[in-house]
């Protein structure tokens, strides 16, 4: 991207007055400076959960990680890309146009199903899998102890899930939960279930044993 695309990508996100658009202008723009440079990132953590629930969760920066990248992203790398958007900060988390943006370590994920991609003003942004989501945030809600903001991601994404507002490959909900990186099936179903009753949808797995 050249200097003036970026400055007005900037003023952009700068007038966007919706958090969850400004967020997900901002991904678009950062994935693409990366994206010149050989590096490929995928938004994980709170602002998947924001980009899937479309703002019903907010996060409060914008989260990506590595997913692959044709050379080394070293912290002088790091530091010249988030040069050209004018951040300040490093060399993980910077402060742009008054937002905060985090570029984490490699992209862990155990899901078959592919990164969702969805098209952003400055080009493509990568989005980790609902249903690895949905699975983490159960665990993290119940393990090593409660954890209620957790269990209020995992509702949400759920309500998007079960109200069919995004695609959800359930089989593979479950296969993760079965996972030994996870191992919470129990707590996934019972979850799922609930949710399904208070919003008045069958459940998936209502015949699952």
């Amino acid at each position: 991207m050249t200097a003036d695309e970026i400055n007005r990508a900037m003023a952009d996100i700068s007038a966007e007055t919706d958090p969850t658009v400004k967020h997900f202008k901002l991904a678009s723009l950062v994935s693409a400076v990366f994206r010149e440079r050989g590096i490929e990132l995928v938004v994980v953590g709170g602002s998947a959960i924001e980009f899937y629930t479309e703002g019903a969760y907010t996060s409060g920066d914008v989260d990506l990680c590595v997913e692959s990248s044709s050379t080394a992203p070293t912290v002088r790398l790091r530091q010249e890309i988030m040069g050209q958007l004018q951040a300040k900060g490093g060399p993980r988390s910077w402060q742009v146009g008054g937002l905060f943006v985090d570029v984490l370590a490699t992209f862990e994920n155990v899901a078959r199903t592919p990164i969702r991609r969805l098209d952003g003003p400055s080009g493509q942004v990568r989005i980790a899998p609902l249903e690895e989501l949905i699975v983490e945030r159960v665990l993290i809600s119940k393990y090593p102890g409660d954890y209620p903001p957790a269990l209020e991601c995992a509702k949400k994404l759920l309500a998007a899930a079960l109200l069919n507002e995004v695609e959800t490959d359930w089989e593979e909900v479950q296969r993760l939960a079965k996972n030994n990186a996870y191992q919470n099936w129990d707590a996934v179903k019972k979850l799922v279930h609930e949710e399904a009753q208070a919003l008045r949808v069958r459940s998936p797995y209502h015949s699952a044993e």
